[in-house]
C-alpha cells in the first residue's frame, strides 16, 4: 500500500516538473513575442484599406498580448509535446519511444500549417463576406483589438485541429485507440466537425462548406494514418513473438 502511494507521489512530482517547464517555456516565448509584435502587426495589416483605431490605451496592450500569445503558443507546443513524451517515456517500449519522439516536431509544423490555412484561406473569405454584407450601409472602421481578436478566432482553432493526425497516431502507437474505433465513430466525429465549421464561419452555405470539407478531409487522413501505425505495430509485435518463440525452441533443445 505504501509502495503504491510512493509511486503516485513520484508520478505527481514528475507531472508537476513537466508542467513547470511548460509554463516557464510559455512565459519565455511570450516575452520574446513582445519584441516582435510591431513587425507582425505591420505585416498583418499591410493589406488593409483602413487604419485600425483604438478606443483606449488598454486596447493597445490587448493587441500586444494577443499577438505575443500566439507566438508563445506556437513556441510552447514542441516543448509541451516533449514534456508529455518524457512523462510517458518510462512506460514505453524502446521502439515506441523512437517512433513517438518523431511526432514532437510534426506537432509544431502542423500547428503552423493550420495557422497559415486559417489566415490565408479562411480569414480572407470570412472577412470579405462580412465586409460585403455591410455594403454601402455602413462605414468600414475596425478597432485593433476586435480585428486581431477576429483573426485569432479564425486561425488558432485550425492550428489546433491540424494536429489531429499526429495526436491520433501517437495514441494509436500507445495502444490507447485503434483506427477501427475511429472509423466506427466517424458519423459522430463528422457531426462535431461540421458544428465547429458552422460555428467559426459566416452563416452561408459556401463558407460553411469551405471550412467543413478540410476538417472532414483531415479526419479521414487521421484515420488512415492511424490504420498505418496500427498495422505496423501489429506486424512488429508478431515479428518479436516469432523471434522469441524461435529462441525458446532453441533453448529447449
Amino acid at each position: 500500500m505504501e509502495d503504491k502511494q510512493l509511486n503516485v507521489i513520484d508520478h505527481l512530482d514528475e507531472l508537476r516538473k513537466r508542467l513547470i517547464i511548460t509554463v516557464a517555456a510559455f512565459i519565455v516565448f511570450f516575452i520574446v513575442g513582445f519584441f516582435y509584435v510591431e513587425e507582425l502587426y505591420q505585416w498583418m495589416t499591410k493589406d488593409l484599406d483602413v487604419k485600425l483605431i483604438v478606443l483606449g490605451p488598454s486596447d493597445i496592450l490587448w493587441v500586444y498580448f494577443m499577438i505575443a500569445t500566439v507566438i508563445a503558443i506556437a513556441g510552447t507546443i514542441p516543448v509541451l509535446a516533449m514534456q508529455i513524451w518524457l512523462f510517458v517515456k518510462p512506460a514505453l517500449k524502446p521502439i515506441e519511444r523512437k517512433v513517438s519522439l518523431s511526432y514532437v516536431p510534426a506537432l509544431f509544423f502542423l500547428f503552423i500549417i493550420g495557422l497559415c490555412f486559417g489566415y490565408f484561406v479562411i480569414f480572407p473569405t470570412i472577412m470579405g463576406f462580412l465586409i460585403e454584407l455591410g455594403g454601402d450601409m455602413m462605414a468600414t472602421n475596425f478597432t485593433a483589438e476586435k480585428y486581431f481578436r477576429f483573426i485569432l478566432t479564425t486561425t488558432v482553432p485550425f492550428g489546433i485541429l491540424f494536429e489531429l493526425p499526429v495526436v491520433l497516431m501517437f495514441l494509436t502507437s500507445l495502444g490507447i485507440i485503434n483506427p477501427y474505433v475511429l472509423a466506427k465513430i466517424r458519423k459522430y466525429a463528422y457531426f462535431v466537425l461540421i458544428v465547429i465549421a458552422i460555428f467559426i464561419s459566416p452563416p452561408d452555405f459556401m463558407s460553411d462548406f469551405l471550412v467543413a470539407v478540410p476538417l472532414l478531409f483531415l479526419y479521414e487522413i487521421s484515420v488512415n494514418l492511424s490504420k498505418f501505425v496500427y498495422k505496423r505495430k501489429l506486424k512488429k509485435e508478431k515479428q518479436r513473438e516469432a523471434a522469441y518463440g524461435y529462441d525458446d525452441e532453441v533453448m529447449n533443445e
